[in-house]
């Protein structure tokens, strides 16, 4: 369950379609694998549709990795996510299901944006995994930490779009899943590794070429939510960041050095040993 990251974009099959990470996994755990996770897709989204088709098919193990992409939409509301998110934990988890969870990366980070709109998109997925921390703690998932690996923001784990893995990304992910499932006696009789095998070779001509056929109705929808706001965002900001900032004091003139002359007149005892002095006019 989830976005585009669980469908598995950027990690494509020779044959046509998407892998991915969670596609990986079950492969290692030779597990029936079904993935109604939809590429776009917010905590709402998995709340509603998703969960319903998940709790149709009784699932042993179900993963739950959502909300950069509710950072990336104008209406973001960090409580109305976190509601979604417990909705879909507690669901899965009445049902018997073990729940995969993961602390979600900065996506302000990973496409490198300027400062001054970094910071809010920092703060809104800061917002999302600290209510993600909270529901795995109560719920008992399996829970991994994506946004604090270093590893996770190495440009080889990424696409041309920065926003999705590369398959070695897709990796990562399932290799960091199946060390902690295997850590609470999970068997997992298939192996794992961050090398590449089994999926598409992507060239950089391939990439450029989906992100700028498919990718840019991305762009386009972005353009019309979250550019805007995040703009306003970034102006706030830096405005906030001034009025911290103390005034600035003029530069103080130098100091003006004032020399001073001092007559003392002279004593009896010092004139009376002058000499006197004959002037011839």
């Amino acid at each position: 369950m989830g976005d585009s990251t669980t469908v598995g974009l950027g990690d494509p099959l020779p044959g046509g379609g998407w892998r991915g990470w969670a596609s990986l996994l079950a492969l290692a755990m030779d597990a029936v694998f079904i993935n109604v996770a939809v590429n776009g897709a917010t905590a709402a989204d998995v709340s509603g549709g998703q969960l319903e088709k998940a709790l149709v098919q009784r699932p042993h193990i179900a993963s739950v990795l959502v909300g950069v992409n509710d950072t990336l939409r104008g209406n973001f509301r960090a409580d109305v996510c976190a509601t979604h998110l417990e909705r879909t934990v507690a669901g899965l988890t009445a049902a018997g299901a073990t729940v995969l969870t993961a602390r979600m990366p900065d996506p302000g980070r990973m496409l490198s944006l300027p400062a001054a709109l970094a910071r809010p998109l920092a703060r809104r997925i800061a917002e999302v995994n600290t209510a993600v921390d909270d529901i795995s703690r109560r719920y008992g998932t399996v829970h991994v930490d994506l946004a604090g690996d270093p590893r996770t923001y190495e440009r080889p784990l990424w696409s041309v779009d920065r926003l999705h893995p590369s398959e070695v990304g897709h990796r990562h992910i399932a290799v960091e899943y199946a060390a902690a499932l295997t850590a609470l006696g999970f068997h997992l009789p298939g192996r794992l590794t961050v090398d590449r095998s089994g999926g598409a070779q992507v060239t950089r001509r391939g990439q450029l070429w989906w992100l700028a056929t498919r990718g840019t109705a991305w762009v386009a929808a972005r353009s019309h939510d979250l550019v805007p706001q995040l703009v306003g965002l970034a102006a706030a900001e830096i405005w906030a960041d001034l009025r911290r900032r103390p005034l600035e004091q003029p530069p103080r003139p130098a100091p003006v050095l004032r020399t001073e002359w001092r007559v003392t007149p002279p004593t009896p005892a010092a004139l009376a040993e002058v000499e006197p002095v004959q002037v011839a006019l």
